[in-house]
């Protein structure tokens, strides 16, 4: 059995791999319809995932406390989401992907510290290269056309709305486990609903978007394996191993799309596999 702080660097480094994968399937998704239909359907794939495994496991009826940590998580990510789309389909990709990875990384390591107490040396400089590989990782070759106050402001909002869902789930109470996921799908449908009903659109049919549903699939396995990660090690660990996420997605921008790779990407790559290892010693 592996020490529990390895487990949850094994668990992180598991949720960076299977968000970025569905980053990768949702942006393709969010081509086709809109990016709170994907919203809605990765949510409701989400939820009907969760609930099975609570009924077989006979999981406990979380706290009125932890039901609302979660649905605040569920919000929060959803908005996460929805800002991150939006701003990727505007074209500026080379600030909004490592500013929302860093600033989605960066809150949640601020709130640790606060919370649970700064890391020692070797930590924190994992977490700063950690950081600093994730921004890297994260900007493509070219931006396209100059960045905007506009996509800027979106790519904050998405990094502060993933550093959210980080945060406000890590409150949950220890002992359960898919009852809270539940919670924070059904919340991210009701917002994505929500926000669909104000535009004057409907919630797409499912048959007719397997990108989409995906996307909902890789997406709650990304939330698991954070919960578990941030469960077995501290929240600043768990947050930024996680937020690795973006290397998945070049990886397989690059092997199905044939994206181009640059150096700095490569050096990204190389100083979040030196923050593993710093964080691990």
């Amino acid at each position: 059995m592996l020490p529990s702080h390895l487990l949850g660097i094994l668990y992180g480094l598991t949720s960076a791999v299977v968000w970025g994968s569905g980053d990768f399937v949702g942006g393709l998704a969010a081509r086709r319809i809109h990016q709170f239909q994907v919203v809605a359907l990765a949510a409701l794939v989400g939820a009907a995932i969760f609930v099975p495994f609570a009924i077989l496991l006979n999981e406990p009826v979380p706290s009125t406390a932890s039901l609302a940590w979660s649905a605040a998580a569920g919000i929060s990510g959803a908005v996460g989401v929805a800002a991150f789309y939006r701003a990727l389909s505007t074209g500026v990709s080379a600030v909004v992907a490592p500013t929302a990875a860093v600033v989605g990384a960066a809150i949640p390591v601020l709130v640790a510290g606060i919370v649970e107490g700064w890391p020692g040396p070797l930590q924190a400089a994992g977490i700063v290269s950690g950081l600093a590989g994730i921004w890297l990782v994260s900007r493509p070759p070219t931006s396209g056309r100059p960045e905007g106050r506009t996509e800027f402001a979106l790519a904050v909002l998405a990094g502060a709305g993933f550093a959210g869902f980080f945060v406000f789930i890590s409150q949950v109470e220890d002992g359960v486990l898919f009852g809270p996921l539940i919670v924070a799908k059904l919340a991210a449908l009701g917002f994505a609903i929500i926000a669909l009903i104000g535009r004057g659109q409907s919630l797409p049919g499912l048959a007719q978007n397997p990108l989409a549903l995906l996307a909902g699939v890789l997406d709650a396995g990304g939330n698991l394996f954070f919960f578990l990660a941030q469960q077995y090690t501290t929240l600043a660990v768990a947050a930024v191993l996680s937020s690795m996420y973006p290397a998945a997605t070049i990886f397989l921008s690059r092997m199905i799309l044939h994206e181009r790779v640059v150096r700095r990407q490569t050096w990204g790559v190389a100083l979040c596999l030196a923050a593993v290892v710093l964080i691990t010693i």
